[in-house]
């Protein structure tokens, strides 16, 4: 009984010793003091400078000014002359008055050459792969490589460019900005005839343009028109010159483009040239982005507006992953061509305003051509009108969709009825 008295009174001072313990070292834990942090590491000052070191760089303790020097020095083979007697001090205040004694200074430290080109040939080959990388997941399939092929044919068909123009100038209205040189507008307005006609030759061949119902083709044709012509002329923007040159080779200053109509507008346009150069857009993005301009679900008046929404999504695709392959490192160039689009969109709008002005100036009608493409969509022939059971009348855009003779003089078009099958309403 004695005993197991005396082992209760045991285990009984083993427990609260125990305790006591535990508590205690809970106190101990929560009291004290966070470790401080491990010291920054310390390095041998500079092996040619003695300023303070970065770390090892290509062999030995190096400062940061002394390890982009050597880098620089080898990857661009650079050969320096000292104009002393090449036994120049090198320190902190000195290293950058004699490029010759800081290399040899590098190359008498340890500095090793075949450490910056293993580092440089490291750098390259993760570019390289993460170049792989993009281009694989930016890949075209057979589907938009077909439409991407044929969006560019069309363009190049319908829109020579830059250089395989004749370039040639005139000196009609050459100094200062006038109200209209009636030259110059004669001139520009027989060319954007011809030009509304290849835009009208790119739409049809825009992959599923044609399978549109005949007003909705008409309505984007119309509705898109003076964005692709703005577009396409400048891309012919010569910075350099401050000069843009019609697909007839004509080249004109801002002042002569201010005077031959544009006006007002002619600035807002130039300034959209300027804002395409660092694109760099080739003759596939502009293409592509002319056929998007032209095949936008959210124009009015659509009959089918989805199905127009539907032609437009490979093109979008088409351009994103082009672009993308083209450009890896400059992921944002799809992105902002499509904003383009909105500037496009604004100075088309300023473009009709400018036609109402130009109604008043010019002496006579407008070319019929230009003046539909630019009239609301109420007051023109722009939707089939019914007439007898075998046909229909058309509007001049109509006439060009089914490559109808249209009957041209100088510098306009006359309006003639079209009969077509009714087959042919497609």
């Amino acid at each position: 009984m004695e005993n197991n008295n005396s082992y209760i009174w045991s285990r009984s001072s083993f427990l609260s010793v125990e305790s006591q313990s535990s508590s205690w070292c809970s106190e101990d834990l929560l009291t004290s003091p966070p470790s401080p942090p491990p010291p920054p590491r310390m390095y041998k000052p500079c092996f040619v400078c003695q300023d303070k070191s970065s770390g090892y760089h290509y062999g030995v303790s190096a400062c940061e000014g002394c390890k982009g020097f050597f880098r620089r020095s080898v990857q661009k083979n650079m050969v320096y002359t000292c104009h002393r007697d090449r036994n120049c001090i090198i320190n902190k205040i000195t290293r950058n008055r004699c490029q010759y004694c800081r290399l040899q200074k590098c190359f008498a430290a340890g500095m090793s050459k075949e450490s910056v080109r293993n580092d440089r040939n490291k750098r390259k080959g993760h570019k390289e792969a993460v170049k792989m990388t993009i281009m694989e997941t930016y890949e075209l399939s057979a589907e938009l490589g077909l439409i991407v092929e044929k969006i560019c044919r069309a363009h190049r068909e319908t829109f020579p460019s830059l250089c395989q123009l004749g370039k040639y100038t005139t000196n009609s209205s050459a100094e200062q900005r006038i109200q209209l040189d009636l030259g110059l507008w004669d001139k520009f307005s027989e060319l954007a005839t011809k030009c509304i006609i290849k835009v009208v030759e790119f739409a049809k061949r825009v992959p599923g343009f044609t399978g549109l119902t005949i007003a909705d083709q008409i309505t984007l044709l119309k509705a898109a028109c003076l964005d692709i012509l703005i577009l396409r002329i400048c891309t012919r923007y010569t910075p350099d010159q401050d000069t843009m040159t019609f697909s007839d080779g004509l080249t004109l200053t801002r002042t002569q483009i201010h005077n031959a109509g544009f006006g007002p507008l002619t600035d807002q346009v130039f300034s959209f040239a300027g804002q395409l150069l660092p694109l760099q857009m080739d003759d596939t993005e502009s293409g592509l982005l002319s056929a998007i301009c032209l095949v936008s679900g959210d124009r009015q008046d659509l009959e089918e507006p989805s199905k127009v929404e539907v032609l437009q999504e490979p093109l979008l695709e088409a351009l994103k992953v082009y672009s993308r392959r083209r450009r890896p490192s400059m992921p944002l160039m799809f992105p902002k061509a499509l904003m383009k689009i909105t500037d496009l969109r604004t100075i088309s709008a300023k473009g009709a305003e400018r036609v109402v002005t130009l109604k008043m100036e010019i002496p006579g009608s407008l070319p019929p051509l230009i003046a539909e493409m630019l009239e609301d969509l109420q007051n023109l022939q722009m939707t089939l009108l019914l007439g007898s059971p075998g046909g229909f009348v058309v509007s001049i855009f109509l006439k060009q969709l089914f490559n109808e003779n249209l009957k041209q003089s100088k510098h306009s078009f006359s309006y003639t009825s079209v009969e077509a099958n009714t087959d042919d309403k497609r």
